[in-house]
């Protein structure tokens, strides 16, 4: 007789939710809904709420591709997580998760910048930003689609289908107290925490099965000017930030720290090669002096205090640029 497998150590009703999928070559994730609103409701799951890059990990036999949520591929950026997926027992699968970088044991968006910038890099960049993948759900198992498994089966089936060493984590998870662990998460640092449904099936679409509470401000902001370069700052002074309302582009302030000498230089160049002369906000109250408008192409991670009471942003910070989400897709989280 042969061993039974993992899917067949699901409960009857479960199994009966199983349908073929063989070969998935795209998934698009499922987003959470932010909230104010922090609990500890029975039935629901608590993961910290990781900075770095989200990804989807596809395997079909020798074969694996890691996808930005926005299917940017991004094999040659993180080969390191390549060659530890490949190492896996299993031919099929596809995993959700989220690659990130740490500084002082701590998720750092900032931190993984070299790497997100960095096409094809360096054993050198490799060993100053090391990288690692933790792996939150699986959307694929034994060439079946387990999307529509609630999700606390979903997490078992993670948990028990990969070997997690090296590069590869675990995203561990608490079934109570999610109260505790919110103010735990802000007392250590992190971002914040995400709550989710444990009865929940997996869905490509902002879901409020998934919430995040977050313990600090911050969200992508588009790109749509620069200031010019005051005292001893080279290339620019200050970005001019915003997001869109309603398709319109609304302005939500000027982000003058951040950088670094590197991050001055490249976005400087980068910045130049989309200037245009048309300003693309549709608000008033924009600065006047020494401004450039560019082409709203490029998305950024910013940190910030929090919003005044005019809609623009306090004590606003740069934190690194995203490829990872269109222009088009940058609101205002609420």
């Amino acid at each position: 007789m042969p061993e039974p497998t993992r899917l067949d150590e699901l409960p009857a009703d479960a199994r009966a939710r199983l349908r073929k999928w063989p070969n998935p070559t795209w998934v698009s994730p499922m987003l959470a809904t932010l909230t104010e609103e922090s609990f500890s409701r029975e039935g629901w799951l608590f993961e910290p709420k990781l900075d770095g890059e989200r990804c989807l990990a596809l395997r079909h036999g020798r074969a694996v591709d890691l996808f930005s949520r926005n299917q940017k591929r991004l094999n040659e950026k993180y080969p390191e997580l390549v060659s530890a997926l490949k190492m896996q027992k299993p031919s099929t699968f596809v995993l959700d998760g989220e690659i990130v970088a740490f500084d002082k044991g701590v998720t750092s968006f900032a931190k993984l910048q070299p790497r997100m910038q960095v096409q094809r890099p360096s054993e050198e960049l490799r060993a100053r930003v090391p990288v690692w993948f933790y792996a939150f759900d699986l959307l694929n198992a034994e060439t079946y689609d387990t999307r529509q498994l609630p999700l606390r089966y979903r997490k078992d089936l993670l948990q028990s289908t990969i070997e997690f060493k090296d590069r590869l984590r675990f995203t561990e998870h608490r079934e109570t107290e999610g109260e505790a662990y919110y103010r735990e998460a802000c007392k250590q640092g992190w971002e914040g925490i995400i709550a989710k449904n444990g009865d929940s099936v997996y869905v490509s679409a902002r879901s409020r099965d998934w919430l995040k509470f977050k313990c600090i401000n911050e969200q992508e902001f588009v790109i749509g000017g620069y200031t010019d370069p005051q005292g001893s700052r080279t290339d620019f002074g200050a970005l001019l930030v915003g997001y869109y309302e309603r398709g319109k582009l609304k302005y939500a302030g000027k982000v003058g720290t951040g950088y670094d000498s590197v991050t001055l230089r490249r976005l400087g160049k980068q910045l130049a090669s989309i200037e245009t002369k048309p300003c693309p906000f549709t608000t008033d109250a924009l600065p006047s002096r020494g401004v450039h408008w560019v082409k709203p192409k490029l998305v950024a991670q910013i940190g910030f205090a929090e919003w005044t009471g005019a809609g623009k942003l306090r004590q606003p910070r740069f934190l690194g640029l995203r490829s990872d989400k269109s222009p088009e897709e940058v609101v205002r989280e609420k």
